[in-house]
């Protein structure tokens, strides 16, 4: 793990944070809170816990890298009306950041991630003195962000606080089994497969979580690039180590990876797309990859299907059905 870097102090003064108080029995449709989130993921997990108090509107839509989002005017306008804003920090919104820390001197604007420990968090070589932030790829550390969402939410109605921890607490339980299923689905995958080729170095957390080597395209942030260089030395390595399957982004071009891909025929080697994977953003709205769980879910299925477990391929969802 890296030392704290420079830009610890100033995250923890963004994180905002507050603690909750007791208890209403419920709130009218009137009276919800107007919750304005940057990222699905946080727009998904502030619905799952604020419920019937809360009227959340996510910025970023499916396919959009948050890397590079920067706000529009009617983004600005429903930020400086919400009754809440919940962004995720670590300079995952990096082009919003300034503008999200001179609303947060005017009303309740959290950045959720940034409350998380430095010894939670990893380190990148290619991102000096800050930490990665795809928290998200790890179920464990989600909790965490739910119950700082669960906190912000308290903070501005306090009456209602044991509805809202009553809500994190089923939460909670969902993303216990959700860790459950990725690690034995996930330790099903043969150990000279374990390596996990993507467009961005998005699934660092994914991979000290489960076990797998991870190599990135791409830096961190998608905004790097990639160099002639670096596809070379990745098709070789792919060849080397008869690495069979590369995966794809939602969020992020497949040039790379058509480029990785054709590098490898022309070795000999033959290397498929495993599938698409949800890193930056989620699925589409209303559908179960819409949803966080749904996302990782996802993710774990076809990670562990396309690098050889034996699996049910339905995932987790599809099993509970089975046996529902």
């Amino acid at each position: 793990m890296h030392e704290k870097p420079f830009s610890l102090t100033r995250r923890a003064a963004l994180a905002g944070g507050v603690a909750a108080v007791v208890v209403a029995p419920f709130a009218q449709a009137a009276d919800r809170l107007s919750v304005i989130a940057t990222t699905g993921m946080i727009a998904d997990t502030a619905r799952r816990i604020g419920g019937a108090l809360v009227d959340v509107r996510g910025l970023m839509g499916p396919g959009v890298d948050p890397h590079g989002y920067r706000q529009t005017r009617s983004d600005i306008v429903a930020m400086t009306r919400a009754d809440l804003v919940l962004w995720h920090g670590l300079y995952l919104e990096a082009q919003m950041e300034d503008f999200l820390g001179d609303l947060a001197r005017k009303q309740p604007v959290i950045a959720l991630a940034d409350q998380l420990q430095a010894d939670q968090l990893l380190g990148h070589e290619d991102y000096d003195g800050r930490f990665d932030p795809h928290v998200w790829m790890d179920p464990v550390l989600w909790k965490d962000i739910a119950s700082f969402t669960a906190a912000a939410i308290s903070g501005v109605r306090p009456d209602q606080a044991k509805v809202i921890a009553a809500n994190l607490d089923a939460y909670h339980v969902e993303l216990d089994a959700l860790a459950t299923y990725a690690h034995a689905t996930l330790a099903m995958v043969p150990d000279e497969q374990r390596v996990l080729l993507t467009a961005h170095d998005a699934f660092g957390y994914f991979g000290a979580a489960y076990d797998f080597e991870v190599i990135g395209i791409q830096g961190i942030s998608t905004e790097s690039e990639a160099g002639l260089n670096r596809i070379s030395t990745l098709v070789d390595e792919l060849v080397a180590r008869k690495i069979r399957a590369v995966f794809v982004e939602t969020s992020v071009s497949d040039r790379n990876i058509r480029a990785l891909i054709e590098g490898a025929a022309a070795q000999g080697h033959e290397v498929t797309i495993g599938g698409a994977l949800y890193s930056d953003a989620m699925g589409p709205e209303g559908t179960y990859e819409g949803t966080y769980i749904g996302m990782i879910d996802h993710n774990v299925t076809t990670i562990a299907s396309a690098l050889g477990a034996e699996i049910d391929p339905r995932g987790m969802a599809g099993k509970l059905a089975g046996a529902s």
